[in-house]
């Protein structure tokens, strides 16, 4: 039995560097909110903010609104 394969379209330069820049974004958030339901040891949190990915929205909703603030 012969298999068509399945062909992804190209990006462009612009697309490339989007996608680039939205991964980092992701990074960033991720980055700083795993680290403080780390520090925090708020272990539900940390387990969704590590499965989920969001784009960065749920782990800056943890960070500016769940999280206590540091003072």
């Amino acid at each position: 039995m012969n298999r068509k394969q399945m062909k992804l379209p190209e990006l462009t330069r612009g697309q490339q560097a989007g996608i680039g820049l939205l991964v980092l974004w992701s990074l960033g958030w991720k980055g700083a909110s795993l680290w403080r339901a780390a520090r925090d040891g708020n272990r539900p949190w940390f387990v969704g903010l590590l499965l989920v990915n969001s784009a960065g929205l749920l782990d800056a909703l943890y960070l500016f609104r769940v999280s206590p603030r540091e003072e």
